[in-house]
């Protein structure tokens, strides 16, 4: 492990609570894999804490941060400035300070393409039935949007949905009820809601609809191999799991605060989910 200098630059990231975040591991292997005199640290920070924690940080000489649940929003409303990927997520994930300002973008839309493309999956080989409205399911849906992808989004509260599509023009809106009957005519299925993930109910969905080109997408990541993976996987669709989102996002990020461009490989994804799967 590299020791830390006067010289080191420091990164982290803020949540509230943020000790089961994977961040700090993935971006240690990095630190560690390229000798940088630099730490990627946890930050506790309640809510009515961020915009103190958040400028004490900057002032401290650290290079930046991400944001994690539930400062996100709040993190775009205190930035000085945001990128476009921001703007149409509606919310901030990563942040990097300099000459005094706070720089926001969102991360997650990208970091979700660039898994896909590694599974061999092209987003713009057709439709996209997204599955939620919640935080990342905005930035997922601006991104597929912004690439000129045709994208329909189902939730179980239909209002959410609903609200979703009115921030970001051309989104599809879907009962939940028909998300089993729209499948034939989407090429990419995405399940960006919490079913499925550890210690909650799995997504009910009837694959058997499923056309065979369809491939299928979790966000969820513990555990890896998700119920609705695991039934894709069974009917032979081409699927795509969420573990490649955490560490694709994180890419732009560490590249801004430490100056090296890294890469996502089997080395760090074997280390990443030994983690996960060791809990």
């Amino acid at each position: 492990m590299p020791i830390l200098t006067g010289h080191a630059r420091l990164a982290g990231i803020i949540g509230w609570p943020v000790a089961h975040s994977r961040s700090p591991r993935l971006h240690g292997f990095w630190l560690e894999r390229h000798a940088i005199d630099g730490a990627y640290v946890p930050l506790a920070v309640r809510p009515e804490d961020f915009a103190t924690a958040v400028r004490g940080l900057a002032a401290s000489g650290f290079a930046g941060a991400n944001v994690t649940l539930p400062h996100k929003r709040a993190a775009f409303a205190l930035c000085d400035s945001v990128e476009p990927s921001a703007q149409h997520a509606g919310a901030v994930n990563t942040l990097v300070f300099r000459d005094g300002r706070i720089n926001g973008s969102n991360t997650d839309g990208w970091g979700f393409l660039a898994n896909l493309r590694a599974h061999g999956v092209n987003p713009a080989a057709g439709p996209v039935l997204l599955l939620g409205a919640g935080g990342a399911a905005r930035a997922i849906a601006a991104a597929l949007l912004e690439a000129g992808v045709g994208v329909t989004v189902a939730n179980r509260t239909l209002t959410h949905a609903r609200a979703l599509a009115a921030d970001l023009p051309g989104l599809r809106v879907l009962d939940w009820e028909q998300r089993n009957e729209a499948l034939p005519d989407h090429a990419l299925l995405v399940n960006a809601t919490s079913l499925g993930m550890q210690d909650h109910p799995p997504l009910e969905i009837d694959l058997d609809y499923a056309p065979a080109s369809l491939a299928v997408a979790d966000i969820v990541y513990v555990p890896l191999a998700t119920p609705l993976l695991a039934a894709a996987s069974a009917r032979g669709l081409r699927t795509v799991e969420g573990l490649g989102m955490l560490l694709y996002q994180a890419v732009p990020g560490f590249r801004a605060w430490f100056g090296v461009e890294p890469q996502v490989d089997a080395a760090l994804r074997k280390f990443v989910a030994a983690d996960l799967l060791a809990q």
